[in-house]
Order: C-alpha cells, then sequence, then structure tokens
C-alpha cells in the first residue's frame, strides 16, 4: 500500500478509534461514579430486618426518580434486570485496538526507544506481555492473604504501576510508556468486570431465582475489585489525555511525574468517595492539592544563571562547526539548518516522511519567519521535554539542542 493511503488509513482508524474508546469509557466511568454516588447517598432509615437497605430520590431531565436498594434481593427476581458490563468490554476493546493502530503499526514512530535496540516484533510482543503480566501479578495479589489488606495492596499495585513507568522507559518512547501504564490499568479494570465481579452478579442472582443463599465470599470479593477499580479512574484518565502534553511524558523524571499525580489523583477520588460521611478525613483534599501544587512547582523551569568563557563548538546540520564564544547569541540562520534537517520533513506544506500527508498540528517550519513564529513550541517540545524531532529519528545530538536552547534565550532577551 502507497505510503499516502496508508498513512490516511492509520489516521481515520485511530479517529473511529478514538473517538469510540473515548465514549465507551465515559460510560463506564460515568456509571462507576454514578453508583458510587448512589451508594454513598442513599438514605439508610430502614431497621435491620427491613429487606431495604435504603432509598433515595432524585430529581433530573424534568421527572422525579425512587431509588431502592435491597439488603439482599426482591421478594421476586424482576423480568428484566439491567446489567453494567458492556460499556467496560466496549472501553477495552476500543482501547486496545486503539494500541495496535497507534502503536504496533507505528512501532518505529511511537512505541520504540529510539535508544533501544528492540526489533518490531519484539517491541509488540513486550507490550501485550506488559498487560497480560500486570493481570496475572495484580490477580494473584488479590487472591492471596495479602489482597485482604487493602491498605498494603494499594501500595503494592502502586509500587508495581511506578515500577512499570520507570522500567518501560528504557524501552518505549515516554508516551508510549505512559499509554502502556494506562492500558496495563485498563486491562486489570475490565478483566475485574469479566472474570470477578459479573460472575458474583450471576452467581447471586442464579442462587436467588433457585432459593438459595448466595455465596457470599463471592460478593465480598467482587465489592473489593469494584472499589479498586474506582480508585484507577483518575489516574487513568489523566494517562488517556497525556499524550497532548510531552512535558509529563517527555521529562527523564516522567514516570516519577506519573506516580506522584496519580498519588494526588487517587486522593482525590477518595475524598470524593468518603465526602459525605460524617467522619469523613478532612485532610484528604488538601493534603492531595497539595501534592498537585508541589509537582506543578517543581516541573517549572529554571532559570540558568552565570556563564562560562570558554569557546564552544557545536555541530550543524550540514556537519559544519560554529565556533562561537558561550556568551555570543545564535543567530535564526544558526538553528535553520537544524530544523530543515531535523523538522521539515514532517512540519512542511507537504510532508516528505513517509506516514504524514499533512503538517502535525499544523505547524510549518520552512521559513524564517514560520521558525520565529513557532520558537516557544520548537523549545518546548526540543529543549525541555526533547520529544522532538518525533522518535529522533536523525540523531539531534544534546549540542544541537542546546544551541537551540540559546537561540531561543536570546530571542527572549531581544523582545
Amino acid at each position: 500500500m502507497d505510503a499516502w493511503p496508508q498513512a490516511m488509513l492509520s489516521d481515520w482508524l485511530s479517529l473511529l478509534l478514538r473517538w469510540a474508546h473515548f465514549v465507551t469509557g465515559v460510560a463506564w466511568i460515568g456509571a462507576s461514579f454514578y453508583f458510587n454516588w448512589l451508594e454513598n447517598l442513599l438514605e439508610r432509615r430502614f431497621k435491620n430486618d427491613d429487606p431495604l437497605a435504603g432509598d433515595l430520590w432524585a430529581v433530573h431531565g424534568g421527572g422525579f426518580y425512587y431509588l431502592q436498594k435491597f439488603r439482599l434481593a426482591p421478594a421476586q427476581m424482576p423480568g428484566t434486570l439491567h446489567w453494567f458490563k458492556y460499556e467496560a468490554y466496549a472501553t477495552f476493546l476500543t482501547g486496545f485496538c486503539l494500541l495496535m493502530v497507534v502503536y504496533w503499526w507505528n512501532a518505529p514512530l511511537f512505541l520504540i526507544n529510539p535508544d533501544s535496540s528492540l526489533s518490531q516484533p519484539l517491541a509488540i510482543s513486550l507490550s501485550f506481555s506488559v498487560l497480560v503480566i500486570s493481570w496475572l501479578l495484580y490477580d494473584g495479589l488479590c487472591r492471596s492473604p495479602l489482597g485482604n489488606e487493602g491498605l498494603v495492596a494499594g501500595l503494592l499495585i502502586f509500587v508495581w504501576f511506578t515500577f512499570l513507568a520507570w522500567w518501560l522507559g528504557d524501552y518505549f518512547t515516554g508516551r508510549a510508556s505512559y499509554m502502556h501504564v494506562g492500558a496495563a490499568i485498563g486491562t486489570i479494570m475490565v478483566a475485574n468486570v469479566f472474570f470477578v465481579i459479573i460472575p458474583a452478579q450471576k452467581d447471586m442472582v442464579a442462587s436467588l431465582s433457585a432459593g438459595r443463599t448466595p455465596d457470599g465470599s463471592k460478593g465480598k470479593n467482587a465489592l473489593q475489585r469494584s472499589r479498586q477499580n474506582n480508585y484507577l479512574t483518575l489516574p487513568v484518565l489523566f494517562i488517556m489525555i497525556s499524550s497532548h502534553y510531552p512535558f509529563s511524558y517527555g521529562s527523564e523524571w516522567g514516570w516519577l511525574l506519573l506516580a506522584v499525580l496519580s498519588l494526588a489523583l487517587v486522593g482525590i477520588r477518595h475524598w470524593f468517595n468518603i465526602r459525605h460521611f460524617p467522619e469523613h478525613n478532612r485532610w484528604v483534599l488538601p493534603l492531595s492539592l497539595l501534592l498537585l501544587l508541589g509537582l506543578i512547582v517543581s516541573t517549572l523551569p529554571r532559570q540558568e544563571t552565570g556563564s562560562s568563557n570558554k569557546a564552544s563548538t557545536t555541530p550543524t546540520a550540514a556537519g559544519q562547526l560554529v565556533s562561537e564564544s558561550a556568551g555570543a547569541v545564535p543567530k535564526l540562520a544558526d538553528i535553520q539548518p537544524l530544523i530543515e534537517q531535523h523538522c521539515v520533513n514532517c512540519h512542511a506544506e507537504k510532508p516528505s516522511f513517509t506516514g504524514f500527508y499533512a503538517p502535525p498540528l499544523g505547524v510549518v517550519l520552512e521559513t524564517a519567519e514560520q521558525i520565529e513564529s513557532q520558537a516557544q513550541r520548537i523549545h518546548q517540545t526540543v529543549v525541555v521535554t526533547r520529544t522532538m524531532p518525533l522518535g529522533n529519528m536523525h540523531g539531534m545530538t544534546p549540542e544541537q539542542r542546546e544551541l537551540i536552547a540559546r537561540w531561543y534565550a536570546g530571542a527572549l532577551g531581544s523582545e
């Protein structure tokens, strides 16, 4: 297949799958949020011998709703019983297909770290294995005695995903590392639904329909997995949008940023879970917000001070040498050859790079005026996050990035 039709097909598949993944994810996580809210706000006004555990009045869309929760089940099972499972399955299937289209199909661009020697088949095998291994380790933990220790189990789950984000950075790009942590979390969440939660619910319905007492241990396990899914929702939602913010995954400390941010998001989710209780912990939300604030402050760029009188030689894109004192400010003419070598093959009106039929994000860097107008974006992606050039296919050197950094600093100083 020709490059342009193949690129167009890849983009269409990515667009439609991303849209479907987003829609089904909203339905799944929205249902999780709603039922958690419902459980917390039920009026617990019934006696212990009453079949009802709680009820709630609500108004929405111009109508009133009255909801009841039974302690076990109604005296007679209803003819129509609605299940909440297909949203989870659809979210996983669309997400897995999206993983294949974006990261497996375009592995040299988006999956494999340019500093890694992984072949494409091996990288794809590692990508798939991460999902399976994460579920097996998590499920084994939940079935072990440690699974009953909520805080310990949660901490071990956090340690695994933090390790995964750090370890994958040696083999995958920063963006791919983040996405695979998110995919592993999503796999665990949907596997909880498929292997634990829904079977427990089916067993309860079958037992009650047959007049038997349901197996309480299955219901307990299902409740545990459902609660853990609830706490994983905010981190996985962040990962879903993280590709739009290269500063998060582009740094060498991206794995630590993800870990700290996830802790804060889990804390925020916990506050929403307990805020309706009279004995709720008031410190949870402020502490989580302080953690977020500390993360923001720690990632702000530092203004470098001081200078060196030593001369430096910086290789240009054409392989020449530009000799200059450290105090001299590089001109646009000094960095334009770098942009032409490393960036213009994609960021042109008609890209020459295989797989692109339009400039990414509409950014064109063919003229001096276009480069100057995108100076801040160039500095952010080339110097700060180092996520560009994509995959560093042509091997932009640290010295060349430093030249762009000095040009940008000089441009700011001249304003």
